[in-house]
């Protein structure tokens, strides 16, 4: 907060030799350097970022986005309580996801890849591996993936937004899925030639 606010910083702290009237650069182009803290299921961050009035980033890689909405409700009471005003405090949400020119295109594309993925982070974690069925669940009406066509994906990050009380913005993370870079790029194209203009109407 001391560097989004001020040219010059004083600053000590245990891991790095203290600061003293260091100047900060370059400055954002905005007023203020427009910072997100990204949460994801405790309580306690939800909080402080509220607490803080910094905009909020979601993380829901998996379950239901809905399960969120009582912590999004301790931001938004913390952000109150500090003296923030509503549009101040602004949530997004991050999720992975995936657009092609048809949800069963998007599922082959998207499917292998995410269930490599997950089994291999499954197994440090100490998940099961990835199933077809599990999948499937989470890119249904109410799961967390983002997967499918553009008109289903809109659909659901509608959803997803009524879930959470209203969202600002939404982020996708599509690489973890190592789909190819050509299949990447249509991703994109659909995003901002079909999809963006759903959501935005």
């Amino acid at each position: 907060m001391n560097i989004r606010s001020n040219e010059y910083v004083t600053w000590s702290g245990k891991f790095r030799p203290a600061l003293e009237n260091q100047p900060v650069y370059p400055r954002p182009l905005q007023e203020t350097l427009p910072i997100w803290v990204g949460v994801g299921g405790t309580p306690a961050s939800f909080v402080r970022a509220g607490s803080l009035g910094l905009p909020l980033m979601v993380a829901v890689i998996g379950g239901e986005t809905q399960q969120f909405h009582p912590l999004v409700d301790l931001y938004r009471e913390a952000g109150k309580k500090a003296g923030f005003q509503p549009e101040q405090l602004k949530v997004g949400l991050h999720s992975l996801g995936y657009v092609a020119n048809t949800t069963e295109e998007a599922i082959d594309d998207f499917y292998p890849g995410y269930a490599a993925s997950m089994t291999k982070i499954g197994k440090e974690r100490g998940w099961s591996p990835m199933t077809r069925s599990r999948f499937e669940a989470q890119t249904g009406p109410k799961g967390a993936l983002l997967v499918g066509s553009p008109e289903e994906v809109a659909e659901k990050i509608l959803r997803h937004s009524d879930a959470l009380g209203g969202i600002s913005r939404l982020t996708f993370q599509m690489d973890s899925a190592e789909v190819s870079h050509k299949k990447l790029m249509q991703s994109i194209e659909l995003i901002g030639t079909r999809l963006k203009p759903l959501v935005n109407r």
